[in-house]
């Protein structure tokens, strides 16, 4: 087995999944009106960074049954066989995280979900990984950008650990194909990598992007491959 690059820091193995948006869509349908459809799905793109990278388990839990899933605090307590007490704290605990790592006003700078500057940044970036251009990827990133590969505790910040990692990767991001799709509110690809004996391209990964004023400030990259039907995505893609 090939070591990666020497990582930025080494992160809690996480089992966090993406959230496919045509299920968050049938979600925010049940909401009273385009407000709280929009504040609805804030809370599961903000609740799904921070708790990805940064909250432990009980209050991860908490945080997006709460907040995210609409449950009471008594519903939130018989799943998580706690008492409400502990629920309310370990959401003030999560929340007050939330607020020190989303500084105030952060996801205001950040292009409508499916508008002409989201999908143009997620193509350039597509096209660029495609092409196993890292220099290229690095220069749509902020200059604080992480690269995580959950449930693998590696993680990347900043433009050069990320080139480093892809052109480590090589013989895979070089290879890559990637079909858009949307998770957690968020654009997002499937990546299949071409069978060097075959002529199709096997599903590789689920790759996340967080987006920051004209920059992705999160690229979050799952090898999970049995996530790719419930985002409605084959197995194998021909060439």
């Amino acid at each position: 087995m090939v070591e990666p690059p020497e990582p930025t820091r080494l992160g809690e193995p996480l089992w966090l999944d993406p959230y496919p948006d045509a299920l968050l869509d049938g979600l925010a349908d049940t909401a009273a009106g385009p407000e709280a459809r929009y504040e609805r799905s804030e809370s599961v793109a903000l609740a799904f960074v921070a708790a990805l990278q940064h909250l432990p388990p009980r209050q991860r839990a908490a945080l997006v049954l709460r907040d995210v899933l609409g449950f009471h605090t008594a519903e939130v307590a018989v799943m998580l066989d706690s008492s409400q007490a502990s629920v309310k704290a370990a959401l003030q605990r999560a929340r007050a995280t939330l607020g020190e790592r989303v500084p105030a006003g952060g996801r205001d700078r950040a292009p409508l979900p499916r508008s002409a500057r989201e999908l143009e940044l997620a193509g350039r970036f597509a096209a660029a990984l495609e092409r196993g251009d890292a220099d290229g990827v690095v220069s749509l990133l902020t200059d604080d950008a992480w690269l995580t590969m959950p449930p693998q505790p590696f993680e990347y910040q900043g433009g050069q650990a990320i080139a480093a990692f892809l052109r480590d990767r090589e013989r895979v991001v070089g290879h890559l194909r990637l079909v858009p799709t949307r998770a957690n509110g968020q654009p997002a690809f499937g990546c299949y990598v071409r069978d060097a004996q075959a002529a199709i391209a096997r599903a590789q990964g689920l790759m996340v992007l967080t987006v920051e004023d004209n920059r992705i400030s999160a690229i979050t990259w799952f090898g999970d491959r049995s996530l790719f039907p419930h985002f409605g995505l084959p197995r194998t893609l021909p060439l």
